[in-house]
């Protein structure tokens, strides 16, 4: 079986706001979609895929209904989809934090871009079932991803080829794969 990295290097969330704590929790939205690179801190998928950062919600690590002092702490603040933060919702399960923790040794991705836990770790098996990362849409997410870094890459073999019937082929598929993209955005 292949194993494919959960999360690439320039994929790693890193809490970087310093600035004085804001009375709102939600008013954190904008920095953690950056330094979360617009991406779930638990599945890793672009925020794109789901509707843009209007329908990712921030998650509190350790909910606020136990832990009240931490409601407005951003280093307690997840960027997170709806699904995996309903998932959640109040558990104080024991999950791993996507800015403290290396995800790669905790899950991977199988060639089908399927998220799966490394059975060693207790923590991964647990975030697996309780937030439900086993559902298709992750890794047809994951599956879409590469093949717009895919479609990059064959771009510029192209360009620099002759063959009009293949620059004709890629323009039309691109078009469309762009269109879709634009499209989700606009939702």
């Amino acid at each position: 079986m292949v194993k494919i990295d959960f999360r690439i290097s320039t994929d790693v969330p890193v809490r970087t706001y310093k600035d004085k704590e804001l009375k709102h929790y939600r008013g954190y939205k904008p920095y953690l979609q950056k330094d979360f690179k617009k991406k779930c801190g638990y599945t890793n998928c672009l925020d794109d895929w789901f509707g843009g950062s209007i329908t990712f919600q921030i998650d509190h690590f350790l909910p606020q209904s136990t832990h009240p002092n931490l409601k407005t702490k951003y280093s307690n603040l997840i960027y997170s989809c709806s699904y995996v933060n309903r998932a959640k919702s109040n558990d104080v399960g024991n999950y791993l934090d996507p800015c403290d923790t290396d995800y790669n040794q905790h899950f991977y991705r199988n060639d089908k871009g399927e998220i799966i836990a490394e059975s060693n770790s207790k923590q991964a098996v647990y975030m697996y079932k309780k937030l439900k990362l086993y559902l298709k849409r992750y890794s047809i997410i994951w599956t879409l991803e590469q093949l717009e870094i895919r479609m990059t890459k064959l771009r510029e073999i192209i360009e620099k080829s002759d063959d009009g019937d293949a620059k004709e082929l890629f323009i039309q598929v691109t078009m469309k794969y762009m269109d879709y993209k634009k499209y989700l955005r606009a939702q």
